[in-house]
């Protein structure tokens, strides 16, 4: 998946409908800046977004994906439409797992640096009492970070699944 490619096409689509990045942010909800990105290839929308997107410039997804318009090979392009969805979300779902992991693993050696602190004795020490009283508050604070952010994940799955079923009630 061509990231600069598709971002060309998505441009090439806005200035096809006569819309700046600014018109065309306001009417899928995202900030301008968030439009720039896309088009030069720097991130990709949700792919939610990028239903959305498919719907208002009245294009396939696959087109979309590939960078290009339609080819005439659609049992090929249906394939490769669905390889690159698969690609698009496992991407997507990738770099959460990647984030809510880190932040677990933090929080888990920073739980353990003072617990270890704790049961060792070192605590008596005055410094490293405050590091251990540090770390228990850091492994607190980012264990309810992640618990936020899984919700948020979770709140994401279900306006993109809300989304589609409305637009599954359109056809």
């Amino acid at each position: 998946m061509d990231q600069r490619k598709i971002g060309a096409f998505l441009k090439g689509l806005r200035k096809e409908k006569g819309l700046t990045q600014e018109q065309f942010s306001e009417i899928i909800h995202v900030s301008n800046r968030t439009v720039s990105r896309w088009e030069n290839g720097n991130h990709l929308p949700d792919l939610d977004i990028l239903l959305e997107i498919a719907d208002f410039y009245e294009v396939d997804l696959r087109e979309i994906l590939n960078g290009e318009r339609k080819s005439t090979d659609m049992n090929k392009d249906v394939e490769e439409t669905a390889i690159q969805t698969a690609e698009y979300a496992s991407a997507q779902t990738e770099r959460y797992n990647k984030t809510v992991r880190l932040i677990f693993v933090i929080s888990a050696s920073l739980w353990l640096l003072s617990q270890l602190i704790g049961h060792t004795g070192l605590a008596e020490i005055g410094a490293l009492q405050a590091v251990s009283e540090f770390s228990e508050g850091a492994a607190t604070g980012m264990l309810l970070v992640g618990l936020i952010i899984t919700g948020l994940y979770g709140s994401k799955i279900s306006a993109f699944k809300q989304r589609l079923l409305k637009r599954k009630e359109k056809k």
